[in-house]
């Protein structure tokens, strides 16, 4: 990595050191805020923010995210930049700052800049991102804030090198940039390969076994197709245990909500859909005292119990690990209580199988967001060999799945490398720890 031999303090503790020949300026030196309302609709180009990047979006969507008028909206142009210092309090993880690249219209809910003539706009926009990406913008005000707006962004202090380089660093990184993103995209695509395959390997193993060259029969069943001969398809209350503790939706929001406490009050953990997706029980930091224990006892998870996902990720569940914590679950999750007919392994990995997953699509109207119920969720049929079969099943799955997992953590760790180098390589580059001309 080429640097500058002379460097000068900046005086700003986000930028630190800068060359010698750059200044510093502040935001409303560099750019105006835009306020152009889009009255009677003379603009129909729809924009949003997203991930950082400002896309088209169809405004004649009848998803009901839409409002009923953009008149209120400010028509952008392009090499605009548009900050989103909304949610500030409860979203800490989405990318703020992406440049237009079209004229259009945009949320007057978003704070809007047009790069002045002393700044290109590509050089502005790539350190607002990298202000962005070092989550500036939450150190910002005082207390908590729910959001910011221009005057309270306006006096950032921003590096100003002289235009040539300004524009040698935006061509740079644009350039780096693309080479990186394409790793990263065939990292990605690579992962959702991956998981394809064993979503593959489970739904043969669970639909037609692992013993090969053997006599098969009809289901009976679309999505399940043939079975082995010896084999069983049941509705999943068949191997529930017979108590009223076989299936149970989570308690209703209000009456666990307002009963959370720190780990420092309580002792008994709550349960949701972050540990199920996770696949981790140890996750999560809510708990309850022992008095709403006693009162949500019928709640309690343990060991053995199956937890599926109601709302959202439908096609999801986790058997609950030994060795957990005492606990409850949270309203968005079913409890499922297995009898003897089922591993509970067996039933994680056939329930969260294409042969299920499509049947409980159907069976909740085809709405993934529209959730489960218990009776959707025993409604649904699984395919039962024997349990010693079932077991044979379980590890060979595991064996399997443990190959393919460990493929996919090996691209997502190389995506986290790639996208920390992309982080830094930005912040260097605008802020003249890189040098590029």
């Amino acid at each position: 990595m080429e640097q500058y031999t002379q460097m000068k303090n900046s005086g700003v503790p986000w930028i630190l050191d800068i060359p010698e020949s750059w200044g510093i300026r502040v935001l409303f030196q560099l750019a105006d805020q835009v306020k152009n309302k889009n009255r009677d609709l003379s603009e129909h180009n729809l924009l949003s923010l997203s991930y950082g990047r400002i896309k088209r979006k169809d405004i004649n969507s009848s998803d009901g995210l839409l409002p009923e008028s953009f008149d209120g909206y400010n028509i952008i142009e392009a090499n605009d930049i548009v900050l989103r210092l909304t949610d500030l309090q409860n979203d800490h993880t989405s990318l703020r700052v992406g440049q237009s690249h079209e004229r259009g219209i945009i949320t007057s809910a978003y704070t809007t800049l047009r790069p002045s003539s002393l700044v290109r706009p590509e050089y502005l926009y790539y350190v607002l991102h990298a202000y962005d990406l070092i989550k500036g913008f939450y150190g910002m005000g005082s207390g908590v804030r729910q959001g910011l707006n221009y005057d309270e962004v306006k006096t950032i202090k921003i590096p100003f090198p002289p235009q040539v380089e300004q524009q040698a660093i935006a061509t740079y990184l644009d350039d780096q940039i693309a080479q990186i993103d394409s790793i990263i995209d065939e990292a990605q695509t690579s992962i959702e390969e991956y998981k394809q395959w064993e979503a593959a390997v489970i739904f043969e193993a669970v639909t037609k076994g692992i013993i090969p060259n053997r006599n098969m029969k009809e289901s009976g069943l679309q999505f399940i197709g043939l079975i082995p001969e010896t084999w069983r398809c049941v509705k999943i209350a068949r191997v529930l245990e017979r108590s009223k503790d076989g299936i149970r939706v989570g308690p209703f929001g209000s009456s666990l909500t307002n009963a959370v406490v720190s780990a420092a009050e309580g002792k008994i953990k709550i349960y949701g859909q972050a540990n199920l997706i996770r696949k981790d029980f140890a996750y999560g930091d809510k708990y309850v005292t022992e008095e709403t224990y006693q009162r949500l006892k019928e709640y309690e998870v343990r060991p053995g119990d199956v937890a599926v996902s109601m709302m959202g990720t439908i096609g999801k569940c986790c058997v609950v690990p030994s060795g957990i914590d005492l606990g409850i679950m949270d309203s968005h999750l079913i409890k499922v209580r297995l009898n003897d007919m089922i591993l509970p392994k067996y039933f994680e990995y056939v329930y969260e199988s294409y042969a299920v997953f499509e049947q409980l699509k159907n069976l909740s109207k085809g709405s993934i967001m529209s959730g489960l119920n218990s009776s959707i969720v025993k409604s649904a049929y699984i395919t039962l060999p024997d349990i010693s079969e079932q077991a044979s099943i379980v590890t060979f799955l595991d064996r399997q799945c443990g190959i393919i997992d460990s493929l996919i953590a090996e691209k997502q760790s190389l995506i986290e490398d790639v996208e920390t180098y992309k982080r830094s390589l930005i912040y260097e580059a605008v802020t003249g720890k890189r040098k590029v001309v």
